[in-house]
């Protein structure tokens, strides 16, 4: 790829996010409350896309050794512990990246 071409693919790029991000508003304008569609994609979607990150995660986990599935198992404890805990998505998946970063880094 030459430089004009990674400049085209940054700009397509940011024009699609900024669509993304607009067209709520835009299509949206005129109503003053939620429509219940979207309300219901907002209770149901976390916890699709939480589910769909665990199937991600551990879909390659090895069971050969003990070294390779433990990390994974605790990284997922602390993660579940921590987010049954505080309610805090973000800082429970940060933190299950960190504890299984510095597990597979540190210990195994």
């Amino acid at each position: 790829m030459n430089e004009l071409q990674v400049w085209y693919a940054v700009g397509v790029i940011a024009l699609v996010t900024a669509g993304i991000r607009f067209l709520p508003f835009a299509v949206f304008r005129g109503e003053k409350q939620t429509p219940p569609m979207v309300e219901k994609l907002g209770r149901v979607l976390p916890y699709a896309i939480m589910g769909m990150l665990v199937v991600y995660c551990l879909k390659c986990v090895s069971f050969a050794a003990v070294g390779d599935w433990l990390p994974s198992v605790i990284a997922s404890a602390v993660t579940v512990g921590l987010y049954v805990w505080k309610r805090n998505t973000l800082v429970s998946i940060i933190a299950g990246t960190v504890c299984y970063m510095l597990l597979v880094q540190m210990i195994f």
